[in-house]
């Protein structure tokens, strides 16, 4: 994950509850990506170190264990940049200039120049960040599988350029993750800032969820919802599944007006977030602790990329 900000419900439902059951049966590796967050960064760089402490606060209260996989800040691993040098040499630029997410990006985000020599090699150190632990699998959303078969395509490219087997094809995790909109019907984005963090008080999420768009086409109290097309309610059918057919019902048939249920859905999030947030307030009071966990797994993580490193320059000289 890249630290650019707070960790909000997308990262919990997309990625942070599926990485919590991989544990179990997995040696997995999760990395603060702070190269790829100074990409897009770069000009507000300063807070990327604390951002990454805060993440990894997040991880944990979610579940991540340091004593099960390995946590570790991408730039304490210089071999990632190794291999992305090497990859980067071999890869056509018509690959990364194809790639839908730099398309998307370029046309989404219009706050800051994104048209960059490292933005459009985004892909390259991605892959190096797969290739460089030989990794078996990656759990990742339906929308990052054109950048997991650009990663195999390159690592294939290594291989048969230099007539040896370094790399592996990595196949995807998929798993089936609500799709959770922002407040304002948009992808749920920090960088849109439609988001409900993890670390949000419960204060901060009733006014987050009463100011959340609802049925466009329900313009009074008295008239009929329409569910389906409602952000709410899909919230509904994610944090409190057992009140969902209610809302349905008090939506559709207009005995319920929309702030009293949004105060309503508001009441289960915070629900939801409780637990994380008392993880969250032990954890913050021992930063240090946090930085320990995460030069151990630096330790850890080179011996691998190491190994890695030396096969790749054998392979290439």
């Amino acid at each position: 994950m890249r630290p650019t900000g707070k960790l909000h419900l997308g990262h919990l439902l997309g990625a942070l509850k599926n990485w919590v059951a991989l544990q179990d049966n997995y040696q997995c590796i999760f990395s603060i990506a702070d190269w790829h967050a100074l990409m897009g960064e770069y000009e507000n760089s300063k807070e990327l170190r604390s951002y990454g402490i805060d993440m990894v606060i997040d991880w944990i209260s979610c579940g991540i264990d340091p004593d099960k996989s390995i946590l570790y800040r991408q730039s304490d691993v210089p071999e990632h940049l190794e291999l992305q040098m090497f990859l980067s040499c071999l890869t056509p630029l018509g690959w990364l200039e194809r790639n839908p997410t730099y398309k998307e990006q370029l046309r989404e985000i219009t706050t800051r120049d994104l048209q960059t020599y490292a933005f459009l090699g985004y892909p390259v150190l991605q892959a190096a960040d797969i290739l460089l632990y030989k990794a078996d699998a990656v759990p990742i959303g339906e929308d990052q599988l054109p950048h997991l078969e650009l990663c195999r395509e390159i690592g294939r490219r290594f291989n048969s350029i230099y007539k040896k087997e370094v790399f592996n094809d990595c196949r995807a995790i998929l798993t089936e993750t609500p799709r959770l909109l922002g407040l304002d019907n948009r992808k749920m984005s920090k960088s849109y800032g439609n988001t409900i963090n993890l670390s949000d008080t419960e204060k901060e999420v009733d006014t987050k969820v009463v100011s959340m768009i609802t049925d466009p086409k329900r313009l009074r109290k008295t008239d009929p919802g329409h569910p389906e097309e409602c952000n709410v309610y899909s919230y509904y059918q994610v944090f409190a599944p057992q009140e969902a057919p209610a809302a349905h019902e008090w939506c559709s048939q207009a005995l319920k007006g929309c702030v009293d249920c949004k105060k309503n859905l508001s009441v289960h999030i915070n629900k939801h977030l409780a637990p994380i947030r008392g993880k969250r307030v032990q954890l913050e009071k021992d930063k240090d602790r946090i930085e320990d966990i995460l030069k151990e797994g630096a330790k850890k993580a080179r011996v691998i990329a190491q190994q890695t490193m030396a096969e790749v320059r054998e392979a290439v000289y």
